[in-house]
């Protein structure tokens, strides 16, 4: 099978394409054909940091078809159509064919296109695992979401609108129409006004990009409100990880979210989508043989949705 494989000494995108042997699922595991992958901030900042998985290979956000299963396996059968996500279990993704354990994966609604289904690990659980989980939003709650773009941004915003919020989006001009038909109630163009100039009261704030310090964000803060960080760069994640827990003083709780892949939480989007309640946006697609030119593209910052890999292009469509 073919897979793409980091290679340190490869230039300029140290991503090979190679052929390597098909994996054999051990008894506990599920061999999956992948039809899509997605690419998240977990790939091209890993590689930024020098953090690279044992197998050499990234992709994170699956969707494929059992090829076949081990004999302990219970859930999934030879023909499913299943989606996953292989963060915490070494990823692997950018392959033909990638075994798993079968408790990361779920079966795919057939009114979800494998496109869409790749869309959601990761970037749309980790939305809702701060919408839902961390913040604990309620309906009626004034929301600001800070990078309103983007894997993550546009499953809050979405998000955040089905529980009820009323959501103020920040974004670059580029984005503003997108963010006002995900359902954003204002949107903030950040070219064009000093959002640091900003007076309103919110009671949660969720950071996804943007270099604004928590001191600023906390001044943002209604009494009880809380922030949530989910993104941006390293430093500013660091920061609100040292520093959060000690500006948490009174009301006001600023938090850093590290999400975690979860079946339950992964059917659930899927679900909603499969509803019609979120959209899976897709900005680009590119062939598994341009996976080194999609993570380069990705790499850049200000992508406006979810870039996708097309791995098998008869099934993808």
């Amino acid at each position: 099978m073919k897979t793409v494989v980091y290679d340190k000494k490869a230039t300029p995108n140290k991503l090979v394409c190679c052929d390597v042997d098909k994996p054999e699922p051990n008894d506990n595991e599920v061999l999956v054909k992948i039809v899509v992958v997605s690419i998240n901030a977990t790939d091209y900042r890993s590689i930024k940091i020098g953090s690279i998985p044992k197998g050499r290979v990234f992709g994170s956000a699956i969707a494929g078809i059992v090829e076949s299963v081990g004999k302990n396996v219970k859930q999934f059968k030879k023909g499913d159509y299943v989606v996953g996500d292989t963060s915490d279990n070494g990823f692997g993704g950018f392959s033909e064919y990638l075994s798993v354990p079968e408790e990361i994966l779920v079966l795919k609604p057939l009114e979800v296109s494998f496109k869409e289904a790749a869309a959601l690990p990761v970037a749309a659980i980790t939305a809702l695992q701060a919408v839902r989980n961390k913040a604990k939003i309620t309906e009626g709650m004034k929301v600001l979401i800070v990078g309103s773009s983007g894997g993550v941004g546009i499953y809050a915003v979405q998000l955040a609108k089905y529980f009820g919020a009323k959501v103020t989006a920040v974004c670059s001009t580029r984005n503003v129409e997108q963010s006002f038909s995900l359902g954003a109630d204002v949107v903030i163009d950040y070219k064009t006004e000093n959002f640091k100039k900003h007076r309103g009261k919110y009671d949660l704030i969720m950071a996804i990009n943007g270099s604004y310090s928590l001191s600023f964000y906390k001044r943002l803060l209604n009494p009880n409100g809380i922030y949530v960080m989910l993104g941006g760069s390293y430093l500013q994640i660091f920061s609100s990880i040292l520093f959060g827990s000690l500006m948490s003083s009174g009301s006001k709780k600023m938090r850093t979210l590290a999400a975690k892949s979860s079946q339950e939480d992964l059917e659930y989007v899927l679900k909603l989508v499969e509803e019609g309640k979120v959209k899976a946006l897709i900005e680009k697609e590119y062939a598994f043989e341009n996976t080194a030119e999609a993570m380069r593209y990705v790499g850049k910052g200000h992508v406006s949705s979810k870039v996708v890999i097309i791995v098998d292009k008869e099934q993808a469509e």
